[in-house]
């Protein structure tokens, strides 16, 4: 029983320590840098794909025509995934007032990745970028996202979506972005940021409804031998999600469609085909996707074990973290920074758990609702 435990604990262990350590040993070993050129600023097409989002739809949008883009080499396409709460109307008014702007009407409720693929097919220049109403850019991020594309092994492009203020979901977004940026200058990103991210429009996948759109696009970079990598400096900002049942729902939503997709891209698990690429895979999802199992594993192996005395402390340990971490999803200290990380820990693992359920039993995630942040 006791290497049963100690099993589990590693599997945990080195799913959230012990890949970032592997990371940073490989990144000192020798990275593979990205030709930018802040000169070079191809055709953009923004795709922005909406679902009842009248609440702050015109503040985004003029926010995404000054960007300080070249208007000449700028469009902005809005698609409304069958939105009834007046979006389509904010999007017309604009439209009449800026001739970057264009609404792409969808009649009937279809989900994200039918709207993405609306905007593609709609697009015009050169590159795509997919963007969600909820981020906030700043000022320069449009041009750094576009910089990469100078050098032609690069396919797609991440900026990075931070969150405002301490929260859970901020802290686990600063330690992905770490092993995001480690895994760009290593190969390609496992998955870019579904808020904020540029396709080569020649090379832009077909987006599958019940697949998460931000995943494949980086699987699919690397199956057509490019690479997905990030760009520190395009930063935008997003709130937290309001409430841990709504962080609940996206993660089991997320991680489903997630799911799904590696389904579809299985063959780069396999390193003869992927390379290093399939241990970020394997650690960075397969490893992460398994820590729910881990966890029950140790805390039966621990029960068991509680009568010998390195087990019983462990056991202590054991209980107060899971009690700090259920009192604060409960509302009881979710202000401090061990509520917050413990409440956060347990949430998404919990919601791990019932995705594995939901993608078991070939349940899909059809449509999306933006989160309330």
């Amino acid at each position: 029983m006791q290497l049963v435990f100690w099993l589990a604990f590693s599997g945990a262990a080195y799913a959230y320590l012990g890949y970032p350590v592997l990371l940073l040993a490989l990144r000192r070993l020798g990275a593979r840098p990205v030709r930018r050129d802040d000169a070079a600023l191809p055709t953009v097409s923004i795709v922005l794909p909406v679902y009842n989002e009248a609440a702050h739809l015109s503040q985004r949008l003029r926010e995404l025509v000054s960007l300080g883009y070249p208007a000449d080499r700028l469009e902005l396409l809005v698609v409304s995934d069958g939105s009834d709460d007046g979006s389509d109307e904010i999007v017309r008014a604009a439209e009449a007032a800026d001739e970057r702007i264009r609404l792409l009407r969808v009649e009937e409720r279809r989900g994200k990745g039918n709207a993405l693929n609306q905007g593609v097919a709609a697009a015009r220049n050169e590159v795509l970028v997919f963007i969600d109403a909820s981020i906030r850019l700043e000022p320069g991020a449009l041009r750094a996202l576009v910089r990469a594309f100078a050098d032609p092994r690069v396919s797609c492009v991440s900026g990075e979506d931070r969150i405002d203020g301490f929260s859970g979901e901020g802290l686990y977004g600063r330690y992905e972005l770490f092993l995001r940026r480690c895994e760009s200058d290593l190969h390609s990103l496992v998955g870019v940021s579904g808020s904020f991210y540029a396709q080569r429009r020649a090379l832009c996948p077909v987006f599958p409804e019940g697949l998460a759109p931000d995943f494949v696009a980086a699987l699919h970079a690397v199956s057509t031998g490019r690479r997905a990598v990030g760009e520190p400096d395009a930063v935008g900002w997003m709130s937290a999600v309001a409430s841990p049942r709504d962080e609940f729902r996206r993660k089991v939503r997320t991680l489903l469609r997630g799911m799904a997709a590696l389904r579809g891209y299985a063959h780069l698990l396999d390193p003869r085909r992927a390379g290093v690429f399939a241990l970020f895979l394997w650690s960075h999802k397969v490893m992460r996707w398994l820590v729910p199992f881990f966890l029950v594993v140790m805390l039966v192996a621990n029960a068991a074990l509680l009568g010998t005395r390195p087990y019983a402390y462990i056991g202590v340990a054991h209980g107060l973290f899971y009690a700090v971490g259920l009192l604060a999803l409960a509302g009881v200290g979710r202000a401090t920074k061990a509520g917050k990380f413990a409440g956060y820990f347990l949430n998404v693992n919990a919601a791990i758990a019932v995705a594995w359920g939901q993608f078991l039993t070939g349940r899909r995630q059809e449509l999306w609702t933006p989160s309330k942040r």
